[in-house]
């Protein structure tokens, strides 16, 4: 059974909502780097960079990054490595940047992975959806809707980047 927790109008008001509180918690904005966690991340980043554009009029730069390599729960792949970032991370408040939140295992493997590209000043997270049942103790600093799930369930969000639609559904 397929049921539809966000479509597009929803989905756009949290990510304004995720921006304007990223602006609120973030003086010093000049500072801030998104960084999308790959595939669907990495899309909501540049989203959420084109909403700080447009609310603020400043340019916050949007990374996409690959964690594959640094998974902990799957087989790793060597060449899955983040590779080199024309992006600045060296004391920079990093904002990871992923569609839904569920075990953290995602989470803890891209911090790994920035770490490599220098020392942030400080690490956020900003998520669309939280659905709990959290392996390790992550929590989001921005998130767009807690939807509390069994862990038979699964979450699949759709961008109209990738998938041509903006939507989100919750199955059986």
């Amino acid at each position: 059974m397929e049921k539809v927790i966000f479509e597009a109008d929803a989905m756009n008001r949290s990510l304004k909502r995720i921006a304007h509180e990223i602006l609120e918690k973030n003086l010093d904005i000049e500072k801030v780097v998104l960084v999308g966690i790959k595939t669907r991340g990495v899309f909501l980043a540049n989203r959420l960079s084109a909403l700080i554009q447009q609310f603020e009029g400043v340019e916050v730069p949007a990374m996409e990054l690959d964690v594959r390599a640094y998974r902990d729960d799957e087989k790793r792949d060597s060449e899955a490595k983040s590779g080199q970032s024309d992006v600045e991370l060296e004391d920079k408040i990093v904002i990871l940047v992923d569609d839904v939140l569920y075990t953290g295992r995602t989470i803890r493997a891209a911090m790994e992975a920035v770490l490599e590209y220098g020392r942030p000043k400080r690490m956020q997270l900003a998520t669309l959806i939280d659905r709990g049942h959290r392996e390790l103790p992550i929590r989001a600093d921005y998130v767009g809707k807690n939807i509390p799930t069994s862990g038979k369930e699964k979450v699949s969000v759709f961008l109209s980047e990738v998938d041509g639609k903006d939507v989100i559904y919750i199955t059986n």
